[in-house]
């Protein structure tokens, strides 16, 4: 009888640990599909707050592009030395520099109307277009020539308006010659000189047929420099721009058919253009330019009366300069 009642005690006891077991597996089991879920939350909810962020922290879809005019004639130092406006390469390339070092630009318009200016003026602010580490464009508005031209084939694209004067590929050099007038009035020129060529181009004095040579062989040297720019600038066989390089100036939409330019427009095709570049709904311009002297306003004065005096588009053809400058003209 004792050992029925200890095998029964037995089975009880072993009833009762398998329904421990059970509770024990039952408690396991919710808790790892709780940690299943929380994990799945987890992996979902993560990248949603993290794409709300982001919508929430994107920019607005616009672009800042800076806006560099080069107005007048190309000089080194801005002075034309012919009583019109001058723009200085100097100043060109700052604004260039500044714009690349701020952040907050995403791109360059140069903004041409000039007729041209000195080959070493023009050459140093097509290269610092070239090094530039943000798109650069240009818009050729009444004029884009020669020196003007130089710069705009340096960018990355180019609009002209249809009416506006471009190209005009060619060099000039040229002087005053007073021995005529001297002689009238009994002024002499006594040639005083450590070398032969000393006072090669001299006003008092007419050149030689050698001296004449000696220039027009360095001018054919610039002129050679300003094809091979074009050739490769725009990516046209040298062939071609030398055909083209004869010191005619083209309408823009001459200069289209020719290659010389990419587009016909104005600044609002610019903003086109970088809207279409940065997939973007806004182009905001920032100018950059220095405040206009007191000088600079009487010059403009001037060119408005002597345009109401019938010069009109000729005056920008009207030059005199020294034989020690070459001009892009």
């Amino acid at each position: 009888m004792l050992k029925l009642k200890t095998f029964i005690n037995k089975i009880s006891l072993l009833n009762i640990m398998k329904k421990g077991r059970g509770r024990k597996s039952s408690s396991n089991k919710a808790i790892l599909i709780s940690l299943i879920i929380f994990v799945c939350l987890f992996i979902i909810g993560v990248p949603l707050a993290i794409v709300t962020f982001s919508l929430n922290t994107l920019p607005t879809s616009s672009v800042n592009i800076a806006v560099i005019p080069i107005e007048g004639i190309i000089t080194g130092n801005g002075d034309s030395g012919l009583g019109q406006q001058g723009v200085s390469s100097q100043q060109i390339i700052e604004f260039i520099q500044q714009a690349n070092g701020d952040y907050t630009i995403d791109g360059i318009i140069l903004e041409i109307n000039s007729p041209g200016g000195s080959a070493v003026a023009s050459d140093e602010i097509g290269s610092a277009v070239k090094h530039s580490e943000i798109p650069v464009i240009s818009v050729i508005r009444e004029a884009g020539a020669s020196g003007g031209y130089w710069i705009a084939s340096s960018t990355d694209y180019i609009i002209a308006n249809r009416m506006s004067i471009t190209g005009s590929i060619g060099v000039i050099s040229s002087y005053l010659e007073f021995s005529g007038l001297m002689n009238e009035y009994g002024v002499g020129y006594e040639r005083l000189v450590s070398g032969e060529l000393k006072d090669l181009g001299t006003p008092f004095k007419k050149l030689k047929q050698n001296e004449q040579q000696i220039l027009q062989k360095k001018i054919d040297v610039i002129h050679n420099y300003f094809v091979e720019e074009v050739s490769v600038n725009r990516n046209l066989p040298k062939e071609k721009v030398e055909k083209i390089a004869t010191g005619e100036f083209y309408l823009g939409v001459e200069a289209l058919n020719l290659g010389l330019i990419d587009q016909l427009g104005d600044m609002e095709t610019a903003k086109d253009y970088y809207a279409y570049l940065y997939e973007v709904d806004e182009v905001d311009l920032v100018s950059f330019k220095t405040d206009p002297s007191l000088f600079d306003i009487l010059a403009g004065i001037s060119q408005d009366f002597s345009y109401n005096m019938g010069q009109g588009i000729g005056s920008m053809f009207t030059q005199s300069s020294s034989s020690s400058e070459l001009l892009l003209k």
